[in-house]
């Protein structure tokens, strides 16, 4: 899988062209160190899709960029973060919108799809069920909720990553959040699916080839 960036991701990070430098080059590790193309891929090609926890907008930017049939709206906690992805809509564009939002909280739908990227390690485990829970309720019938967060194992990946995240938001103060994490094994996240009443349940490693161990659940509610 190519981590360089397609016509899509050039196309979202050049609306970023105006941004601060240090959010700029926060956009472009962004983009290296996640899989996003098999997010987007997972995701509806038409209708609604939510972002919940969209930091500076970047994915929810690819989104619309790869997917001209959808439209995005991203939430995030952090003001600051949300201004930048504000900034970064162009002008007259119609199918993607930001907003601050609580912890927790997400919009009204009904969602063709949800979407997170790597957000609920910032939850303990009980706020994470509860979120996706609340995403769950509201999917339109048949619409996708997809989670990409970072797995338990292998146990050398997770270690490096829970590194990383203690230094970014700890020490560097780039992601808002708790300061205690919890990286949930991914069959316990997809059996939380499963009780929220989510049908077709996949996973999925996205880790080959990469130092972290993401990793991606896709599910569907009924129709």
């Amino acid at each position: 899988m190519s981590r360089l960036p397609d016509r899509a991701a050039r196309a979202a990070m050049a609306a970023y062209r105006d941004a601060p430098t240090g959010d700029r080059l926060h956009l472009l590790v962004r983009w290296l160190t996640c899989p996003f193309p098999p997010v987007v891929e997972a995701l509806p090609a038409v209708g609604r899709v939510l972002e919940v926890g969209c930091g500076h907008g970047l994915l929810s930017s690819y989104l619309a960029a790869r997917r001209p049939g959808v439209t995005v709206h991203g939430v995030d906690i952090d003001v600051d973060k949300i201004e930048v992805a504000r900034a970064s809509v162009p002008a007259g564009e119609t199918r993607l919108s930001f907003g601050a939002s609580p912890s927790g909280a997400v919009p009204e739908g009904p969602w063709d799809g949800i979407v997170l990227v790597d957000v609920l390690y910032l939850l303990d485990e009980q706020g994470q069920r509860a979120l996706l829970v609340e995403c769950a309720s509201r999917l339109a019938p048949g619409g996708r909720l997809v989670v990409k967060e970072m797995a338990t194992r292998p146990r050398w990946k997770a270690r490096l990553n829970a590194l990383q995240e203690s230094v970014s938001v700890r020490v560097l103060g780039i992601t808002e959040g708790s300061r205690d994490f919890a990286f949930v094994d991914p069959d316990v996240r997809a059996r939380w699916l499963v009780e929220a009443g989510l049908t077709d349940v996949r996973a999925r490693r996205l880790d080959r080839g990469r130092a972290h161990p993401h990793h991606l659940l896709a599910a569907r509610a009924p129709a």
